[in-house]
């Protein structure tokens, strides 16, 4: 199984226009294919008038799953030189529409290639881009006493604190890198002398926000 992988945060788009055709670029972070599909049918609805809504998507971690789309546009010219920009910033989970209004000018193929192409990079050049690392979910119960001493454990570790409970114990959900598991969880039990309870609740992609 990978360990991580890039993907854009959220969704982005932008606007160019090439011998008075627009090239409207959408890109959006995907969960799964379906996503994707349900993306590119939302983006058609929105411009149901425009000449052309090429596609093209990463829908998995590993990039196993990718599809294109010219919509019309002369083979090869539009889906396929979209989903190249993808693979050659290493994107996953990402689906990228580009939604064309003819504006009177015929761009040839090579023309079209630039545009397609281009619409996508110059819209991931205003995109978040994320690392997403495969990460353990952790669960850690202790006293009151203790949490100071937590906190000052974790001061310098890569973690994202999830969850905080101040009850009868305290009680912490937080996401780390799986890579990291070990270590902490040895690190953190010694640290306090065994007296915390240290249960993984999960394990998932999380992206920790560092862009890329």
């Amino acid at each position: 199984m990978i360990e991580n992988y890039l993907s854009v945060s959220g969704e982005t788009v932008n606007e160019t226009v090439i011998e008075r055709s627009r090239f409207i670029c959408k890109i959006r972070r995907v969960a799964n294919e379906d996503e994707a599909r349900a993306f590119i049918e939302e983006v058609r609805k929105e411009h149901s008038t425009a000449t052309h809504n090429c596609y093209a998507y990463v829908a998995s971690e590993d990039g196993n799953i990718m599809k294109f789309s010219d919509d019309g546009e002369p083979q090869g010219t539009a889906g396929m030189p979209m989903l190249e920009v993808l693979r050659n910033r290493k994107l996953m989970m990402t689906a990228a529409v580009v939604t064309r209004y003819f504006g009177g000018i015929k761009l040839g193929a090579g023309g079209l290639v630039r545009a397609y192409s281009g619409a996508v990079a110059a819209c991931l050049n205003e995109a978040k881009i994320v690392s997403n690392e495969l990460s353990s979910e952790l669960k850690v119960r202790l006293s009151y006493e203790l949490y100071p001493v937590f906190l000052k454990f974790i001061s310098d570790k890569k973690l994202c604190t999830l969850n905080s409970e101040f009850d009868r114990d305290v009680e912490i959900t937080f996401v780390l890198p799986r890579v990291l598991e070990k270590s902490f969880t040895e690190g953190l039990t010694d640290y306090l002398l065994g007296r915390a309870c240290i249960e993984k609740t999960g394990e998932y992609f999380y992206s920790y926000g560092g862009e890329k």
